[in-house]
């Protein structure tokens, strides 16, 4: 594991976890333009469980840790919140008109397409998506 970071799901954490996935890739000497996709995804997968993870009259709590394989970055963040498992969302469907597309599901499809492996499982009372990405030469 490169690092990781504990923070509420609050939506001005997501300021502390960009620095903090922008100080880690820097100090794993990955290569600048690898970053975006993985600021994206957590962007994308933070803001859904500050919106629909916290349970009523609290607030849970986000691990995100970043690690570096032999072959791929890996972003895994975990939440203490109610079970749900954000692939299980049916994909958007992209050619209907914008007024009759349902909402919701847009953030994780486009996840799903930055990334080239996401995974989900529920352990220990908490959600973990685990999304890697592999290293290009």
């Amino acid at each position: 594991m490169i690092a990781q970071c504990t923070v509420p799901a609050e939506a001005a954490q997501l300021a502390v976890l960009n620095r903090f996935l922008r100080e880690s890739w820097t100090a794993a000497g990955l290569a600048p333009g690898g970053a975006a996709s993985f600021e994206l995804a957590l962007e994308e997968i933070f803001m859904n469980i500050v919106m629909h993870g916290n349970r009523p009259g609290g607030t849970s709590r986000v691990e995100v840790a970043l690690s570096l394989g032999p072959d791929a970055v890996t972003l895994a963040v975990e939440d203490d919140g109610p079970p749900f498992d954000p692939l299980s969302l049916p994909p958007p469907d992209l050619t209907a008109n914008l007024e009759d597309r349902r909402v919701g599901g847009l953030g994780v499809y486009l996840v799903r397409e930055v990334m080239d492996e996401v995974n989900y499982a529920r352990i220990a009372g908490c959600n973990r998506l685990r999304m890697s990405k592999r290293l290009r030469d």
